[in-house]
């Protein structure tokens, strides 16, 4: 088999199952384990899967770039941007990260509601803007230009000064098994941080950013009280977090 059939063949399978096991391919298709392990590495160098430990897993598109993001399923955004909006109570004090999808839920808040927004995101905190009776409070730090939010010590020191109701957190990637997880390291540890921070996480995650894996993890799913996801979600996709108990939303 040549190295372009075999790299096939593992994005068929990884299509297929959701994972590639390297020791399992080795033994199908009769070559070294270091061969499946390079064809996984190529194949990570081009974006197509995420190499995890003993084998792969399928990449997020939601790596993509900020202004690739908004494109990306945006009526199952909104419809999670409205359900995680009805979640939010008078008087509460609420962490909402940056994103496009918790662009949604701010979007989708009544226009008299009295609370507070926490948020590292600049955008999120100009979406506020006509909503006099919210109070919102920036954090600050170093502008991380991919996710539009700020990063590092500084966002750090802000957040542990504030114990808020619940944390909205957005994610790039969902996994049964791998947690939540994202595309850079700072911005996992302020994702973090904002988790450790609140009283309660509820997870916004449009349905391509299930099963899937990236580079940094955030936390384990024993970690959040909840998810929002959209209602035509496959059953198929959603069944391994109702193994496990996770409260989930399903937004129409």
């Amino acid at each position: 088999m040549l190295t372009s059939q075999r790299k096939q063949y593992l994005m068929d399978v990884l299509r297929r199952d959701g994972q590639i096991v390297a020791t399992r391919m080795s033994a199908e298709l009769n070559v070294s384990e270091d061969t499946i392990r390079r064809d996984l590495r190529e194949l990570a160098r081009e974006g197509l899967l995420q190499r995890v430990h003993g084998g792969a897993l399928p990449a997020s598109p939601a790596l993509a770039d900020f202004a690739t993001r908004h494109g990306i399923a945006t009526d199952d955004k909104a419809a999670i941007g409205r359900a995680a909006a009805a979640m939010v109570q008078p008087g509460q004090v609420v962490f909402v990260d940056g994103g496009t999808t918790c662009a949604q839920l701010v979007r989708a808040l009544p226009r008299h509601l009295r609370a507070t927004v926490v948020t590292h995101s600049p955008s999120i905190a100009m979406e506020l803007m006509d909503h006099p009776d919210i109070e919102v409070i920036m954090l600050g730090g170093r502008l991380f230009r991919h996710s539009a939010v700020g990063v590092g010590a500084a966002t750090l020191e802000a957040i542990a000064q504030v114990r808020a109701d619940t944390y909205f957190m957005g994610v790039t990637s969902v996994h049964a098994d791998s947690g939540l997880s994202t595309g850079d390291y700072e911005e996992a540890c302020i994702k973090r941080a904002l988790c450790h921070a609140a009283a309660e996480t509820i997870v916004l995650a449009s349905s391509e950013k299930l099963a899937t894996a990236s580079p940094y993890r955030i936390v384990g799913l024993a970690e959040i009280s909840g998810m929002v996801i959209p209602a035509r979600t496959r059953e198929e996709l959603l069944q391994p977090y109702r193994e496990m108990g996770i409260a989930m939303t399903l937004a129409e």
